[in-house]
């Protein structure tokens, strides 16, 4: 029996089929003929238009080598390299002043600044995780972590810790709500009084920061407060006062941390065929109906985790007050590239992989705009699509959400639309890029990793890149992060759409983030990115400290920072004064990387982990960071910094530390020693051949030998 079925000359894997037919549709007034119809109009209508753009990527990326090639050893000639630029198309006109017209966009997306968590949708327990991160403990976040005293706790109990916990979380409440002549330090009663909170009293030096409580209001469960748009729950338990290290009952100081949180299809997992790609739906259609649950052993026990309910408080006024439990969600599409052989169009080929997820997750999210207290309040369905080059891919991703919304029965711009700002062509032509989409955008970012592996990539031909350490220094990275900025809020995003900041990747260094990542909203980003819903806690503590729309509103008045001739500057290395064993180290730290992501993501279908570096420092690794790490290796094999067998000998040396550091993993494979392993062939085709992989992505081979594995068990 064929496990494939004809839908609308569609040759469909009947695991997708099934799912589609029998989970996806009923209750979303879609029907099937509708449904499928539609997929065959994107596969067969806009397929060959999705291929010609990528031909259009070759085709420039070609121009750009020999460009380079006949200029190498040379001194840059900026100016004649931007004039090339514009004549292959690569730099486009840049048109009139405009605003976006993105209309209906939740709050999350337009007036509440906080942290974004982004978590791989595969994983029905992470992804319930990040749902359910809008509120997280502050007193867990500071006790489990080194974000107290910069130590991470060593046991159950360090002796003190929780005193200092309680005192820190004090000094964010004197910060962020004062009182008047008094410190929460030394409170010892909060009650409500004639609609106002006091404190020993005193009331609050802005009492519009009251915002309702639970309980009586003479001993209140719990006080809500806001600021800067976020909400801080106050938790109070009297039944142990006598002897607690808090006279005033205060148990807990919640906060509202991921505001949003994307479910991910792309970067961090591993989706190659059709069993993954239901796997990934059938998690997206239960957070969008509600009732998606996991269950798991924890200490003994089964425990389920699922939907947070909203919270309920009594205002000042003695009305009700609802706040939302989860963070607005939105789903990460994959990009143009990539086909999956989940479905095959009339002529036997894989169609594209973003199509299907346009139409799919666009159905899915149906399921949530039909029911009352869901994901979003004002009606819309948010897409992020990622590793587009430059204008026409933008138009050409707001086109296949208009048939979307046409095939699937939803008003023009329903689905709002997420332009990250990772690749290069997309970078200088950003402004082009967003008017594009001008009334879906509700979303840009900068994306440092794929930005880097794009322009190791493009400029490939250029000459050997500096370490990877100083090309995060080189100028052209702070001309990119603020110059997105600045042209997301000459658009009109501010109080529309979210601009955001890229990933905190050492989620086990919580006190370095809380010294570092309050740049990003420093900078105007609105939100930004967080790998953990204890990274989200202690981040928020950021936009307590920044009102970001004021800076917003600053940048904005002081006009551009930086222009595009800033952006193109190349992070060549100025002098090749290497010794062995720096260029050693920097290979190894490379390779290391490479294998550790790559021997889970082919092995187990692990598509983003904590990968211990080099140093035995844990980072979170998806394909951006390989990406990155194989274009490096490529660079300086390409221009003979290093030699091929220089490389496969650090490849194997790292395979073994790889190995020992998985040693405790009973389902890890080890890659030595005979290294002659699907992973371990992956890694190297990722170096060997990472030249010549379509902008450097990684996806091509690691399908390829996901695919591999998976047919050979």
């Amino acid at each position: 029996m064929s496990n494939r079925v004809n839908r609308a000359g569609l040759q469909v894997d009947r695991l997708l089929a099934d799912f589609i037919e029998t989970e996806a549709l009923p209750g979303s007034d879609v029907t099937a003929d509708d449904f499928w119809s539609g997929l065959s109009t994107l596969a067969h209508d806009f397929g060959p238009r999705n291929r010609a753009l990528l031909e259009t990527r070759e085709t420039i990326q070609t121009q750009i080598d020999d460009w380079h090639i006949r200029h190498r050893n040379q001194p840059h000639d900026h100016t004649a390299y931007t004039a090339f630029l514009k004549e292959i198309g690569y730099l486009v006109p840049v048109g009139d002043d405009f605003e976006i017209t993105t209309a209906n966009t939740d709050p999350e997306i337009a007036s509440v600044p906080g942290p974004q968590l982004v978590v791989p949708i595969t994983n029905a327990r992470y992804a319930l995780n990040a749902a359910n991160a809008r509120w997280g403990s502050l007193y867990d976040a500071f006790y489990g972590t080194d974000a107290t005293d910069g130590v991470a706790p060593s046991g159950p109990y360090n002796k003190g810790r929780g005193a200092r916990v309680v005192a820190k979380a004090r000094v964010f409440l004197d910060e962020a709500f004062p009182l008047t002549g008094l410190s929460h330090a030394d409170a010892r009663r909060y009650y409500i009084h004639d609609g106002a909170l006091l404190v020993d009293d005193q009331p609050l030096v802005d009492p519009t920061k009251f915002i309702g409580f639970k309980g009586h209001p003479k001993a209140p469960d719990a006080v809500l407060l806001r600021n800067n748009g976020l909400h801080v729950e106050l938790v109070f338990d009297r039944t142990h006062m006598i002897g607690s290290r808090d006279q005033a009952g205060l148990a807990d100081v919640r906060l509202e941390a991921a505001v949003s949180a994307i479910l991910d299809c792309e970067d961090s997992v591993a989706c190659v065929d059709a069993e993954d790609k239901v796997l990934a739906y059938r998690n997206w259609l239960g957070l969008m109906k509600g009732d998606l649950e996991d269950s798991f052993e924890k200490g003994g026990k089964t425990v389920t985790r699922a939907l947070n309910p909203d919270k309920s408080f009594t205002a000042p006024d003695g009305s009700d007050v609802t706040i939302k439990g989860r963070a607005l969600m939105l789903v990460r599409n994959v990009g143009h590239l990539m086909t999956n052989p989940a479905i095959l169009d009339r002529d036997g080929n894989e169609i594209f992989e973003g199509l299907m997820d346009a139409m799919v997750t666009a159905l899915i999210a149906k399921h949530d705009l039909a029911r009352d207290s869901g994901n979003s309040v004002r009606g819309s369905v948010y897409v992020v699509k990622p590793k587009m080059h430059g204008p026409d891919e933008v138009a050409f991703a707001s086109e296949t959400f208009t048939l979307v919304e046409q095939a699937l029965g939803l008003p023009q711009d329903t689905v709002k639309l997420g332009i990250m700002d990772e690749e290069r062509r997309t970078s200088v032509n950003l402004k082009e890029c967003i008017r594009a989409a001008k009334s879906r955008v509700a979303f840009i970012n900068t994306g440092f990793l794929d930005r880097t592996g794009d322009e190791l990539h493009t400029s490939m031909e250029a000459g050997p890149f500096s370490r990877k350490d100083w090309i995060k220094r080189k100028s052209w990275i702070a001309a990119y992060e603020n110059r997105n900025v600045d042209v997301g809020l000459a658009c009109g995003l501010s109080g529309k759409a979210q601009i955001g900041k890229g990933m905190w990747a050492m989620p086990d260094q919580m006190a370095a983030m809380l010294q570092s990542k309050i740049e990003h909203p420093q900078a105007g980003a609105n939100c930004a990115w967080v790998p953990s819903p204890t990274a989200a806690t202690l981040h928020a503590l950021h936009y307590h400290k920044v009102d970001v729309f004021a800076v917003q509103a600053k940048l904005k008045a002081g006009g551009a920072r930086a222009h595009v001739d800033q952006v193109l500057e190349i992070p060549l290395a100025a002098f090749r004064m290497w010794n062995k064993d720096q260029i050693t180290r920097e290979v190894e730290n490379n390779a290391q990387g490479i294998l550790g992501y790559v021997v889970r993501w082919i092995d187990q279908g692990v598509g983003c982990s904590k990968v211990p570096d080099i140093n035995n420092v844990g980072l979170m690794e998806d394909r951006a960071t390989c990406r990155i790490s194989a274009q490096h290796i490529a660079n300086w094999l390409h221009h003979e910094v290093i030699s091929r067998d220089e490389v496969r000998q650090i490849m194997e040396r790292m395979a073994e530390v790889v190995d020992g550091q998985n040693k405790d993993d009973p389902l890890y494979r080890p890659m030595a020693p005979g290294f002659d392993g699907i992973a371990f062939k992956a890694a190297c085709d990722l170096v060997f051949e990472g030249r010549n992989q379509p902008s450097g992505y990684t996806e091509p081979v690691l399908h390829r030998r996901r695919l591999e594995l998976k047919a050979s068990v």
